[in-house]
């Protein structure tokens, strides 16, 4: 994905500060230049989404990095409406959980998640998963423009 000469937009959905944190080093080390922002729970996913309350500035994200097992909304509740949404259905969605259950993985690509990653429990591999999660994205995939002042 062509960013131009801006840092990726990604969000990542997580409610586990450890995980933030080990997420926020692992890009940090990446090749790609890269804007972070992280929301602890469903539903200020999707009020950053959706640019509503304290995140009405808030920019389009270019890779949302989502958890499945969050407090209030769930990701898989936030996984649908982002699909579902006409404005939001077009940003990748990377389920990057804990949970390794069948029905998650299924009915995650059954929301047309645009992969699922188990997440790794050691720093080493949750930096190289990272890594690579962020060099399919944005130095591989073309994904269509997607204009982040609006």
């Amino acid at each position: 994905m062509d960013t131009g000469n801006r840092p990726a937009e990604i969000l990542l959905v997580e409610d586990n500060p450890g995980d933030v944190r080990l997420t926020q080093e692992a890009l940090r080390g990446g090749k790609v230049i890269n804007r972070l922002h992280v929301v602890g729970d469903g539903l200020a996913a999707m009020a950053f989404l959706r640019r509503e309350g304290e995140h009405a500035a808030a920019p389009v994200p270019d890779l949302i990095l989502l958890d499945l097992n969050l407090p209030g909304m769930d990701g898989r509740e936030v996984l649908d409406q982002i699909k579902q949404d006409d404005a939001l259905k077009t940003i990748p969605v990377a389920v990057l959980t804990s949970s390794a259950a069948e029905e998650d993985i299924a009915r995650s690509y059954g929301s047309h998640a645009n992969c699922y990653i188990q997440k790794p429990v050691d720093f080493q591999r949750l930096a190289e998963v990272v890594a690579a999660l962020s060099d399919f994205w944005f130095a591989l995939v073309k994904l269509p423009h997607r204009d982040t002042a609006n």
